[in-house]
């Protein structure tokens, strides 16, 4: 159903900005006003549900780290060490080349700065 409405210039100018902001077109951002207006849509009520469901949310009960094997988790943990140590060795190059005003070529392909 259509209906419309009429309202100042100056009114309509916020609610096209306010919709911009949120992503949404000049119609959802009124209906969603009209439907908080009559009690359809209560943020307060939504907060509570969502804050009840994070209430029952337990960490590392069947998480992510409960299904990667420790070995794994080892493996790739040293392998990040690594990598960073790299990278950590190839910056100071880097900074240590700049003070001297030459160019800095990393030694391998994969050990960009």
């Amino acid at each position: 159903m259509a209906v419309s409405v009429r309202m100042d210039p100056l009114l309509e100018r916020e609610l096209e900005q306010a919709a911009r902001r949120l992503g949404v077109t000049k119609s959802q951002f009124i209906i969603a006003a009209v439907e908080r207006a009559l009690g359809r849509k209560d943020p307060a009520q939504l907060y509570h549900q969502v804050m009840e469901e994070a209430a029952q949310y337990r960490v590392g009960e069947g998480g992510a780290e409960d299904s990667v094997p420790p070995s794994t988790c080892d493996r790739l943990r040293s392998k990040l060490r690594a990598q960073h140590e790299a990278h950590s060795r190839d910056w100071l190059a880097y900074q240590e080349a700049r003070k001297k005003g030459v160019a800095w070529v990393p030694d391998d392909e994969g050990s960009a700065p």
